[in-house]
């Protein structure tokens, strides 16, 4: 039966990829990789044979309807991206949009992906949180600290690391520089770090020490304040 898997991949460890991703992957009719020279490294690594196309931010909307009809066609599709969950700031949505729409099976495997990691680790509250992804470079990006900055719930956002140092002193103009922050880099590999503090603090240790590698940023949400009940009586009434 046709069916579309979304199958995780290691974000740094290999160590991370599942048995039933492995099976899945050698299972399937084809494989969609983001970039296939990256994800050829994997499959050789788990001696995956299957066949692979590119499938990725710049030809997806080109590529999804030869994919449904694929799959109408009653073939098996595997999506991966070069690391983590699709779909997750990485291609896959509109892929799984037009299955859904289409009645085609979707089924998304548990395994990989940055954020949760870097959020349990942060020491921040994490019963409620908000994923940011990638904030805008340019336009737009203003406007959304503005709304980050009543945000009360912990908030996950993807940083490139050129931008780390740019984004921690936005950090300290919209939110102040008290507010907790989480650098996560490199997660799972050899040279994973964290680095938590004020968002003054972590500013300081990354303008000396330059970024590398894939980063996540934590950030507390803003904290409530709140106001002392009134008495029922009056001042006069106390009195």
């Amino acid at each position: 039966m046709s069916k579309l898997y979304i199958v995780p991949t290691p974000i740094g460890n290999l160590e991370d990829m599942t048995f039933r991703a492995i099976r899945v992957l050698k299972e399937v009719d084809l494989i969609l990789a983001e970039d296939t020279r990256t994800s050829g490294k994997l499959l050789k690594h788990f001696e995956i044979g299957t066949h692979m196309h590119s499938h990725h931010m710049h030809n997806e909307h080109k590529t999804t309807e030869n994919l449904i009809a694929r799959l109408k066609a009653g073939e098996t599709i595997a999506l991966i991206s070069d690391a983590g969950t699709p779909a997750i700031s990485d291609p896959g949505f509109l892929l799984t949009r037009a299955c859904v729409e289409n009645k085609i099976e979707v089924e998304c495997l548990p395994g990989a992906t940055a954020f949760v990691p870097a959020l349990v680790n942060s020491g921040l509250p994490n019963d409620k949180f908000v994923f940011e992804g990638f904030l805008p470079d340019k336009k737009g990006r203003q406007t959304r600290f503005l709304a980050l900055a009543e945000e009360t719930r912990t908030m996950i956002l993807y940083v490139s690391p050129h931008k780390l140092v740019k984004t921690l002193a936005e950090f300290i103009q919209y939110f102040g520089e008290d507010r907790q922050v989480c650098v996560s880099r490199e997660l799972s590999k050899m040279h994973e770090e964290n680095v938590r503090g004020t968002a003054k603090e972590v500013l300081a240790h990354f303008e000396k020490t330059a970024p590398r590698g894939e980063i996540v940023v934590v950030v507390a949400g803003k904290t409530i304040t709140k106001e002392p009940k009134k008495s029922k009586f009056s001042k006069d009434e106390e009195e």
